[in-house]
């Protein structure tokens, strides 16, 4: 096997989370603190506006949130997310334990917070990740920042190409990038033309469905 270790992030290439958790959680935000045209918001829409400009921008620069607008929208999603764990895709909890099986350790880069990651993992049956760094390191530690991946290859010892970092959206292909680590994009969560357009053209390994990531990880990708 090319690769020793496995870096994924979580929402959107593990779990199905953002149709069935940050959407709604954000919807309810949006009825109660901008109540009217944006109650319409659909989930392409949503999905569109977290690729471009970003969750955060959009916040503050399309919705206008003040800041306490933003810790309140916080606080409502943290407690919305822990009342609801989103389901791992289909294949994914087999796919993670012949990872595992095979020697190949598993790691998690993301936006969601450590606890709800693990706890993610944990209700769906997964192996539970090596190392994991979420929205809880501090704001410049976050990807797209190199950090992430630069501390998971000097606490396992790895050398760049022995890693392989599978998002679906560009912060993990800018992340990897700045690392020179193989990247591969999830494209299993949604079909938004304009993301999948993206991804597709900057990103060489683009995995429509789970059993092209299996193919690339597992040697039988016809890509190379």
């Amino acid at each position: 096997m090319r690769y020793q270790c496995l870096v994924l992030d979580h929402d959107d290439t593990v779990v199905d989370s953002t149709a069935s958790v940050h959407y709604p959680a954000f919807m309810e935000t949006l009825r109660r603190l901008r109540p009217g045209k944006w109650e319409s918001l659909t989930l392409e829409e949503y999905f569109l506006y977290n690729f471009e400009p970003g969750f955060a921008e959009f916040c503050r620069d399309i919705l206008g949130f003040t800041a306490e607008e933003d810790a309140e929208q916080g606080r409502a999603w943290e407690h919305y997310v822990a009342g609801h764990v989103p389901k791992a895709y289909p294949g994914m909890k087999e796919f993670l334990w012949r990872c595992r099986e095979a020697g190949i350790r598993l790691c998690v880069v993301s936006h969601s917070l450590k606890e709800n990651i693990l706890r993610d993992w944990r209700e769906n049956g997964l192996p539970e990740p090596e190392f994991v760094y979420g929205w809880d390191s501090a704001p410049e530690k976050r990807k797209p920042s190199p950090w992430p991946l630069k501390e998971i290859m000097r606490r396992t010892g790895l050398s760049p190409d022995a890693l392989l970092m599978m998002d679906d959206l560009k912060p993990g292909k800018q992340m990897a990038d700045a690392c020179d680590v193989d990247f591969a994009a999830a494209g299993w969560a949604h079909h938004v033309p304009q993301i999948v357009e993206y991804m597709r053209r900057e990103c060489p390994r683009y995995c429509p469905e789970l059993r092209d990531l299996e193919a690339i990880v597992f040697g039988k990708d016809e890509s190379r």
